[in-house]
């Protein structure tokens, strides 16, 4: 049997963020036009808070934050 590895993929980073974005807009745009732009808004700073704390989560882990420190 043949253990080769598969062959290397070239990153596909910019277009996944790309995708994401587009699809974050669309769901902004979609809650915007049911509730008005309030909900858009607390959504908006709901994800900018979690995206904070996994930041810091993963620095944390990384060993170069300490527990108590903040960004």
């Amino acid at each position: 049997m043949d253990h080769q590895r598969p062959p290397l993929v070239e990153d596909q980073t910019t277009a996944h963020l790309f995708l994401v974005l587009v699809n974050l807009l669309w769901v902004f745009a979609a809650i915007w036009s049911a509730w008005g732009l309030g909900p858009v808004l607390i959504l908006a700073a709901v994800l900018n808070h979690l995206i904070t704390r996994l930041e810091c989560r993963k620095r944390r882990k990384a060993g170069r934050l300490r527990p108590t420190e903040e960004i």
